[in-house]
């Protein structure tokens, strides 16, 4: 194999490790961030119609997320992996 090649393109296996973590962590950053946005929204979404009314918020965000589950494949396996 060329020098050149695997002088740039192999990399010893902690560098590999530290970016997979860096890379890894970011998305996991993004994800939770993402998740605590729409968390947001939902409160202020139940607080203008339903006025915290807890079990008034609960059922039909729980209709709504069985029908998210239920809807692409016409089951509720998703459910089992709880």
């Amino acid at each position: 194999m060329d020098e050149h090649y695997t002088h740039h393109h192999h990399r010893p296996p902690h560098k590999h490790l530290v970016r997979y973590f860096r890379d890894n962590i970011a998305i996991v950053f993004g994800i939770v961030i993402m998740w605590r946005s729409i968390w947001i929204i939902l409160d202020a979404v139940d607080a203008y119609l339903f006025g915290n009314n807890q079990i008034l918020m609960a059922i039909p965000w729980m209709i709504l997320g069985l029908l998210i589950l239920y809807l692409p494949d016409k089951d509720l396996k998703e459910l089992q992996k709880l």
